[in-house]
């Protein structure tokens, strides 16, 4: 891990692998929760930093964060929310091919299992998902589309992820879903945050 300060009361903590950056953002705001942190404004965590922003002493906090031992984060820590998806995305039979399975496999793979989310970005309420074995990663598409509908379940790389709004996207699309990603008037506002686990079930199906 490497430790930067940024401006003059940030402080940016760049890891190895997304699983990295999801466990050291749990143990964050576990140190947080009890005052070890001192005065932190906020966490943002990334594809390969946590972001600490309104820092007292920045450098300081980088030295002793860099003496912790983080243990990875279990597959069972954190709240989890279920997302029924149909299995509908112009993608699925090209997924399936590059994975190797048939396009019924698909949701099996999908379904059995546990995303995280690992940070946010892109629109309001779309959450970087990992989990997927590195076997089904996915390259994005050659040609990205210039409208993707809103509810896409889509795949990426190392991520999955639902699209909140309809938007350009180039990722694969293999289903939907009527979830709300994002509700102003909800609280909290966007169903997926950093270190939320989901599970994705097929709409119709237990």
């Amino acid at each position: 891990m490497r430790a930067l300060v940024v401006g003059g009361d940030g402080l940016l903590l760049e890891l190895d692998s997304a699983e990295e950056v999801a466990a050291l953002h749990a143990e964050l705001l576990r140190r947080r929760d009890t005052g070890e942190l001192g005065r932190v404004r906020d966490l943002v965590p990334a594809a390969r930093t946590v972001l600490l922003d309104g820092v007292q002493d920045p450098a300081a906090l980088g030295a002793r964060i860099a003496r912790w031992e983080v243990p990875p984060l279990a597959r069972t820590e954190g709240p989890q929310v279920t997302v029924p998806v149909r299995y509908d995305g112009p993608d699925l039979a090209e997924v399936a091919r590059l994975w190797g399975v048939t396009a019924r496999e698909v949701p099996e793979i999908v379904g059995a299992t546990v995303f995280r989310v690992a940070f946010c970005g892109f629109a309001p309420g779309f959450g970087y998902l990992t989990g997927l074995p590195e076997r089904f990663h996915l390259p994005r598409r050659e040609t990205p589309r210039t409208t993707v509908p809103a509810g896409s379940l889509a795949l990426a790389g190392e991520y999955a992820g639902v699209y909140p709004r309809s938007s350009p996207g180039g990722w694969q699309l293999i289903g939907s879903t009527d979830a709300v990603l994002w509700d102003a008037q909800r609280e909290p506002a966007a169903l997926f945050a950093p270190g939320v686990r989901v599970r994705f079930t097929e709409d119709g199906r237990d």
